[in-house]
């Protein structure tokens, strides 16, 4: 079953305590599909500037990632630059550059429309619902969000969230958008607002999911060195959607349990280098091996 994603395609510069880059290339769609496609089939659906290699766009749909979702617009792509200190949770965002993001329209091709499975990342809630306006009846659709949004568009936020089932944030985000200091109360809170499945990133602490009534606790991968956190929440998010995509199922605990794993996974290997390099070079058995080992580190 294929997955549509609709989220951002990007120049990123970053520094963290392991080094420096420049303009790599970057954005939520990017990181997601580059972790869902071990899974399924990728749909994607995104905005870049005349200045987006279209080496990547090959490599892409070399991958079996359709890219002609994607619109191309005169101008330079979204650009953005942060920095990592000490804690590698939290970046720091010195510039960022909408530029062609400023004229996104997301536009879903007629095949794209009848997918099963969507996946709206971080962007403007007002144009996730018009995503959400122009497909069918997906049987999973998830959405991811940002303190920003949450601030400045709760309404539109709060418009989605009615309509999705599936909603990944992050700790902050979620306290945010309740009000809550309290991780359960806040879940409760959310649980009102429509998503009757809610993961909650926590970064080096692993990640929460809320499933039918039961709270579920998952650790992180163990990583000696962690050189570059952007897009790991995408990764996750990617693995997590391709699991239940590739496996069709996402009412039952144990398989969206599993799916959390596999995300954990590919966030793990996210990290490991900067942009989604490490995501392209892995084979099928370095994930498998990956995920019994942290598999192995839940029964202890």
């Amino acid at each position: 079953m294929s997955i549509v994603v609709v989220g951002t395609l990007a120049f990123d510069s970053i520094q963290t305590p392991f080094g420096r880059v420049e303009r790599i290339l970057g954005g939520s769609a990017n990181h997601f599909s580059m972790a869902a496609h071990y899974f399924t089939s990728i749909k994607m659906v995104g905005v870049i500037g005349d200045d987006f290699p279209q080496e990547h766009l090959m490599y892409l749909t070399d991958r079996k990632i359709c890219t002609k979702g994607i619109q191309k617009i005169r101008g330079k792509s979204f650009f953005w630059e942060g920095l990592y200190e000490s804690d590698m949770n939290q970046a720091k965002t010195l510039i960022t550059e909408l530029n062609v993001l400023e004229q996104f329209n997301p536009i879903l091709p007629a095949d794209y429309r009848q997918s099963d499975c969507l996946f709206l990342a971080n962007f403007d809630p007002e144009l996730q619902l018009s995503v959400l306006d122009q497909v069918g009846a997906p049987s999973l659709v998830a959405c991811d969000t940002m303190n920003f949004w949450i601030e400045r568009k709760r309404e539109a936020l709060e418009a989605v969230l009615k309509r999705i089932h599936l909603l990944l944030l992050n700790e902050g985000e979620a306290k945010l958008l309740t009000g809550e200091s309290n991780l359960i109360r806040a879940i409760k809170k959310m649980t009102q607002l429509g998503p009757k499945m809610i993961i909650i990133k926590r970064g080096e602490y692993g990640a929460m999911l809320y499933f039918q009534g039961t709270i579920s606790i998952l650790p992180a991968y163990p990583l000696e060195e962690v050189r570059d956190p952007t897009g790991a929440g995408d990764a996750f998010a990617g693995g997590v959607m391709g699991y239940l995509a590739k496996h069709r199922n996402y009412l039952n605990e144990h398989i969206v349990r599993r799916a959390m794993m596999y995300g954990t996974v590919m966030a793990s290997f996210n990290i490991e280098d900067f942009s989604f390099n490490r995501l392209k070079e892995l084979s099928w058995k370095a994930v498998e091996e990956r995920y019994l080992q942290l598999k192995q580190v839940i029964s202890l």
